[in-house]
């Protein structure tokens, strides 16, 4: 082992967590990560997050996924503990994303009788990123099985959730799925890993964040694979991010069909980003008039000293829950000030639809930026409420009418 190796394992020994075992033949071999900062280099991580992994151990052992690198000592000591040292037989790979592929190297060279189950969409990538041989490949399609002794594996393709390679596991006698990157969340796990009565609400927004970011551009593809993994009786859900469901994996199960439904409660997410602090003080005065007529609201700064540690993602998030989506910005070189358009551009990347939009900003000059809000939420085929507010110069009570603004938007 490396002395650079060495000093990153031990740097990371607070996020380890121990192997749990979640039924006779299924075990927990995850980790926790407490140091991430961004999760794939652009979502805010106040909460960490946890890669995790999973070992069935039958006559055949098979290890479902693995984690980041980084993780190599702790996740290869779970596996052995699962595994009661005996060798892994198959590695399943239902995600080809690093933060639960790069260790397949690792794994390879450890158990040199390892052979990788993955579909015909995976092998490429194998290839480009671990130089896996195909003699060490078995390639499975729809509905496929490979059997471990007394129980099964059966796969289902799930693409495009989210990446186009993207399957499912499903042991059938433990009612088991094994996920991938579908129903994850955002935030570590404790040492307990499955989640209980109340898990749920605790990890809701996280987990609304996280399909928000990550999985929100393919609400489709994800009513596809909901449709199709409908007919099994699910009772254990274990994703690839945050806790194993079981008492509570229907509910789960219900938050990802209505958001990929683009299902939305009515309220008010209001968005914006202010130069010098006049589209700020309309921001707040909007919120404060929406609060007055008791219409719920989540207001976002993103820019700024206000700008909260959750930035876009965080306003993303509520984008999913409101129907009425309010963006306030400052007219800036003829245009939007740009921390407002890569929101409005995160809208359009996401598909965004059936949402009610109003547009307001404050220009010294000349003021371009609620016209051109405008034209890209009618690319979303928005309902625009009014042509919005454009209003020069520095933000006054007078000037501004947010009482009536808010009025319109109840």
């Amino acid at each position: 082992m490396s002395g650079v190796f060495v000093i990153f394992a031990l740097l990371n020994k607070k996020n380890n967590q121990d192997m749990v075992k979640l039924s006779d033949k299924i075990f927990y071999v995850g980790v926790n990560d407490t140091d991430k900062v961004l999760f794939e280099g652009l979502w805010p991580l106040p909460s960490g997050v946890s890669y995790n992994s999973y070992v069935v151990a039958d006559e055949k052992v098979a290890l479902i996924d693995t984690v980041e690198c980084g993780f190599e000592e702790e996740f290869l000591s779970n596996v052995r503990e699962a595994a009661e040292g005996r060798a892994v037989d198959y590695l399943v790979v239902n995600h080809m994303e690093p933060d639960h592929s790069s260790l397949i190297s690792y794994m390879l060279e450890e158990y040199p009788g390892l052979q990788i189950i993955a579909n015909a969409k995976t092998v490429p990538m194998l290839k480009g990123y671990h130089n896996v041989p195909e003699e060490r490949v078995l390639v499975v399609g729809e509905g496929d099985s490979v059997s471990l002794g007394s129980c099964t594996l059966r796969f289902y393709m799930t693409p495009m959730v989210h990446w186009p390679e993207t399957m499912v596991t499903w042991l059938e006698e433990e009612n088991t799925l094994f996920s991938g990157d579908a129903f994850g969340t955002f935030g570590t796990i404790d040492e307990d890993v499955v989640g209980s009565e109340g898990t749920f609400e605790q990890y809701r927004e996280e987990m609304m964040r996280y399909y928000a970011c990550i999985v929100g551009k393919y609400g489709i593809p994800v009513q596809t694979a909901l449709k199709k993994l409908s007919g099994l009786d699910i009772k254990r859900i274990c994703s690839t991010h945050g806790p194993v469901w079981e008492e509570e994996a229907g509910l789960v199960v219900s938050l990802y069909d209505k958001m990929s439904r683009y299902e939305v409660e009515r309220g008010v997410c209001i968005v914006y980003a202010s130069m010098y602090g006049n589209t700020a003080a309309a921001a707040d005065a909007l919120a404060m008039e929406l609060e007055e007529l008791g219409v719920p609201y989540a207001i976002h700064d993103l820019a700024g000293n206000n700008a909260g540690e959750l930035g876009i993602s965080g306003a993303l998030r509520d984008v999913f829950k409101y129907d009425t989506i309010v963006v306030g910005a400052p007219t800036y070189n003829n245009g939007i000030f740009p921390p407002a358009e890569t929101f409005m551009k995160a809208l359009q990347a996401r598909l965004i639809k059936g949402r009610r939009f109003y547009a307001f900003g404050s220009y010294t000059w000349a003021g371009a930026s609620v016209r051109l809000l405008n034209e890209m939420a009618a690319s979303l085929n928005f309902e625009l409420l009014g042509e919005g507010l454009s209003f020069p110069q520095a933000y006054t009570r007078e000037k501004v009418d947010m009482k009536a603004v808010a009025r319109l938007l109840k």
